[in-house]
């Protein structure tokens, strides 16, 4: 699944459901929270109304895998030790917790960040 769209807050929920329907069962919290939080930088680090790609699959062992595009090499994602009374820097922090793994993919003129997790069907054939 490709979506192209504005970084803008209130599209954040939409692109959620979208990537529900899309994988159905293997769409789990952590693939919603990564969506949100890959889209959610672009629009505080890039700008709101940043046009990105949003590329979702599925692995052939059952990773979701998420890849969201912005025309901004530069700003790059970093993971932080937010402090206690912090406002802001727990995002990659949260997204490093939930991912089997992330990272940056730097073009000539755009970047894309992305990310791997379970898929829900892969998470309940490893507890069974």
């Amino acid at each position: 699944m490709t979506v192209r769209l504005l970084a803008v807050p209130k599209e954040v929920p939409l692109l959620r459901r979208a990537v529900r329907a899309h994988l159905g069962t293997s769409a789990s919290c952590e693939v919603e929270l990564c969506v949100s939080e890959l889209v959610g930088n672009v629009i505080r680090h890039v700008g709101e109304g940043t046009p990105v790609s949003v590329h979702v699959t599925q692995t052939v062992d059952g990773r979701v895998r998420i890849e969201v595009t912005d025309p901004d090499p530069r700003a790059l994602p970093v993971l932080l030790q937010a402090a206690v009374d912090d406002e802001n820097g727990r995002g990659i922090a949260l997204l490093d917790a939930v991912a089997l793994r992330w990272g940056v993919r730097q073009e000539g003129a755009s970047k894309t960040v992305w990310c791997e997790v379970a898929g829900e069907s892969a998470g309940k054939s490893a507890t069974a």
